[in-house]
């Protein structure tokens, strides 16, 4: 059974800072010295989780990454900034998340057994969130006005996300992996093991910077990692089950299905102790997934009432 308590920590400090950020927010803003902008994002959006992955053990964040598999996400967001040093985000994001085995090296090592695992994945994955960005060094500038600044931030929020993850047949069509409960999700022999659901929550963080180029107008880089409450975003968790039971649960086409798409492997011990195949290690679940983009952002400053802002976070020795 996976260990709640971080998670839920790291949710109840999330809305702590959101709160806290908020009450802040509707205290201070006002139409003389707030500011809105908008834009739009576009970049690698990177799955991390048990498909696939590097040579030797699978490791968590960027060993692990599949490159050839990563596709470019793409976004909207508004932000709404009381002043110049906070600002409340709400963004919306699509990507394409993906997982193959096929992509682990063959170098003798423990990357060996996802290679002969033989599994792959791949999910449309659409989030929203809502989050605050926090800029220290805004507090160190010494003039008015935006053009050819540089700004660091960083950010933090809630959001949810929906998936759905897919996997190929032996025909080539793409299969949805959930309603075939491939590791006995809701089997009552598996009663830890609950149907995930394929909308569920995420706590975005990340770092970013601003560079305006002009007043109104600038671009960006960031890196948002999403924490993630669940190790099913590629349907891959924890071991094989028997195959008798997909007969047992599910109607005779779907459980067909199933028994297909549970086990594909490779394993060379396999073939002479079938039976061992039951119990066997099929993900790792000490470790939920997740997932993280490297987005460049434009935006444009739709008021450009900068200027008040700034000049109520200065001291006087700058006037």
């Amino acid at each position: 059974m996976k260990r709640i308590v971080p998670d839920v920590r790291a949710i109840l400090f999330a809305v702590v800072i959101l709160s806290s950020s908020y009450k802040s927010f509707s205290q201070s803003i006002t139409f003389g010295n707030g500011t809105v902008e908008a834009g739009l994002g576009l970049g690698p959006m990177i799955f991390l989780g048990d498909l696939g992955g590097a040579r030797g053990i699978g490791r968590t964040f960027i060993k692990d990454v599949d490159y050839p598999l990563t596709k470019l996400s793409k976004g909207v967001f508004l932000n709404i900034a009381p002043n110049e040093w906070l600002g409340f985000r709400i963004a919306a994001n699509l990507g394409v998340p993906e997982g193959d085995d096929k992509q682990a090296p063959n170098k003798g090592g423990d990357e060996v057994f996802r290679l002969q695992r033989n599994l792959n994945f791949k999910t449309n994955l659409a989030e929203a969130y809502i989050a605050s960005e926090f800029y220290p060094t805004v507090f160190l500038e010494k003039y008015d006005g935006l053009a050819g600044k540089l700004r660091p931030y960083g950010i933090i929020g809630v959001g949810i996300y929906h998936f759905n993850p897919k996997t190929q047949d032996n025909a080539g069509n793409w299969v949805a992996l959930q309603p075939l409960h491939t590791e006995g999700e809701g089997f009552a022999e598996y009663p830890n093991r609950k149907v995930y659901k394929l909308t569920q929550l995420e706590i975005p963080m990340g770092f970013g910077f601003k560079y305006y180029v002009k007043e109104n107008m600038f671009i960006g880089l960031e890196v948002l990692h999403r924490k993630l409450f669940t190790d099913y975003v590629d349907d891959v968790s924890t071991d094989y089950i028997d195959p008798a039971l997909f007969d047992k649960y599910l109607p005779a086409p779907q459980a067909a299905l199933a028994k297909q798409l549970n086990y594909r492997g490779t394993y060379s011990w396999a073939n002479t102790r079938p039976s061992a195949i039951v119990g066997a290690q099929r993900g790792d679940p000490k470790q939920n997934d997740a997932y993280f983009s490297t987005i460049i952002r434009m935006g444009w400053r739709l008021n450009n009432n900068n200027t008040p802002g700034l000049r109520q976070l200065r001291c006087p020795k700058f006037y």
